[in-house]
């Protein structure tokens, strides 16, 4: 009777902690159980990066049903594309202030969490204002760039725009998440992303085809209906941060520009953004070669592929967020031991995670494909990718668990030159050996991706188990 009694004793506790990751709370991650201070806040980060996802999957899925569904799905890919520099930069300064923030609120000093957090929101403002006005000017330009014909430029210049142009609210939506990350208080971020999909997924299919007095806007219509829900996500937690939720008791005059805070920030996000960028570079480039060597179906299922793929990924990279905050707040607490068991236990359940997710793309990839396209050339393309990246998912996820431990300690220089050495020195070349020299087009490029991750994975544990991590300041 006893076994029965104590398994169900477990289930119900494992079950009340799920709500409280939900409902989020003020604790303590430093004292309770590290399994259990992972669940808290993995579960709402996992579902925070899997919504972060939906956006695009959503638009891919609405214009994947238009006329020339190929060019649509094109377009979007590119444009996507391109925005990761923009989450590159969002990312970048969101880690740096999640680092800066746990490290505060280890220390048990709020005020400076919350000066800190407001800091870094006026300095991406600044950035983003630049951004915007350029992405306006230069849509077309951009498209083009990136390897799309004439006429497929000219249709995505609208989307584009607006996309670009409202890049403060990507901004703002990954920057804010990632000072209550730090926080502790994962649940907001979850929640802001919540109510933003919502209202993507309820407004995409009416602006993109037209319902009553509203007319079918098509590309436009995906762009506008993202944009008007990642702004509402902004407003919810703009009002959180308002009110004072949890450790964070932010103020207005706490944006007023200090030089010493924005340096020290800069000191952090700077090697993070740059880390962000390489990487979003890499696959700029990874797409341009696809489009070049596969043509139009080729480049589209790619990028239906890297959606599909990024789906399943962001949500590892939501687990792998709670080592950062783990890192950030234990370092400040001075239990360096804990901190490196935090993301030992956080690898266990990355590994469970994208193993996970090997075996539904190895076995399934092609059904994923062709609920986001009919064209039978775009499915073909999208799923031979799918099968050859997912051969490194279990690698992916120790790997982004480490680098996510590195950047919560504040050391975001070593992921860093990771980065330069895996992408840059290492993918770009081999992928354009094998895509151009080898006469493999598309799949060469594929082949490229997991091997590159592969060596980040391994450098990335060497590196860590030397310990120099542990001695950064923030």
């Amino acid at each position: 009777m006893s076994q029965p009694i104590e398994a169900k004793s477990r289930l119900s506790n494992f079950f009340n902690v799920l709500i409280q990751a939900f409902k989020g709370a003020e604790i303590d991650y430093t004292s309770i159980s590290i399994r259990k201070a992972i669940v808290l806040l993995a579960v709402p980060m996992m579902l925070e990066m899997m919504m972060e996802s939906v956006f695009v999957l959503v638009d891919l899925y609405f214009v994947g049903h238009l006329p020339n569904s190929a060019e649509a799905i094109q377009i979007v890919g590119l444009t996507e594309s391109v925005l990761t520099i923009i989450y590159s930069l969002a990312m970048g300064l969101g880690m740096a202030a999640t680092a800066v923030v746990a490290r505060r609120i280890g220390e048990k000093n709020a005020e400076a969490a919350s000066r800190a957090g407001m800091q870094t929101i006026g300095l991406a403002t600044a950035i983003s204002i630049i951004i915007s006005l350029l992405g306006i000017v230069f849509a077309k330009d951009i498209l083009l760039l990136m390897g799309a014909t004439e006429t497929t430029a000219a249709q995505g210049v609208t989307f584009t725009q607006i996309m670009m142009g409202t890049s403060i609210v990507i901004m703002l939506l990954f920057l804010i998440n990632g000072i209550f990350r730090g926080a502790g208080n994962a649940a907001i971020a979850m929640q802001s992303l919540f109510i933003a999909n919502t209202l993507n997924i309820i407004l995409c299919p009416i602006l993109i085809r037209g319902l009553g007095p509203i007319p079918a806007m098509g590309l436009t219509g995906a762009a506008l209906a993202t944009a008007i829900g990642r702004g509402t996500g902004v407003l919810f937690q703009i009002y959180h941060l308002a009110k004072g939720s949890g450790a964070l008791k932010v103020k207005l005059a706490y944006l007023k520009p200090q030089l010493d805070q924005i340096k020290a920030i800069v000191k952090v996000a700077a090697p993070a953004v740059l880390q962000f960028v390489i990487a979003s570079c890499s696959w700029i480039f990874l797409a341009e070669l696809v489009a070049t060597t596969g043509g139009d179906h080729g480049s589209a299922g790619y990028q239906t592929a890297l959606r599909l793929m990024m789906f399943f990924m962001l949500p590892a990279w939501g687990l792998s967020n709670a080592a950062a905050t783990l890192v950030g707040q234990n370092m400040g607490a001075g239990k360096m031991d804990r901190a490196e068991k935090s993301v030992f236990v956080t690898i266990k359940y990355s590994m469970i995670f994208m193993g996970t997710v090997m075996v539904l793309f190895l076995t399934c990839g092609h059904l994923f494909a062709s609920f986001f396209t009919e064209d039978q050339q775009v499915r073909a393309v999208a799923t031979e990718a799918l099968r050859i990246l997912s051969f490194g998912f279990i690698l992916y996820g120790i790997g982004m668990v480490l680098v996510s431990a590195f950047n919560g300690a504040g050391d975001t220089w070593t992921p860093t030159k990771i980065n330069i050495v895996a992408f840059w020195l290492f993918q770009i070349p081999f992928a354009y050996f094998l895509a151009k020299y080898m006469g493999m087009g598309p799949t060469g490029v594929f082949i490229a991706i997991p091997v590159a991750e592969v060596g980040i994975t391994i450098a990335s544990y060497l590196i860590f188990k030397r310990g120099k991590w542990q001695k950064t300041t923030v």
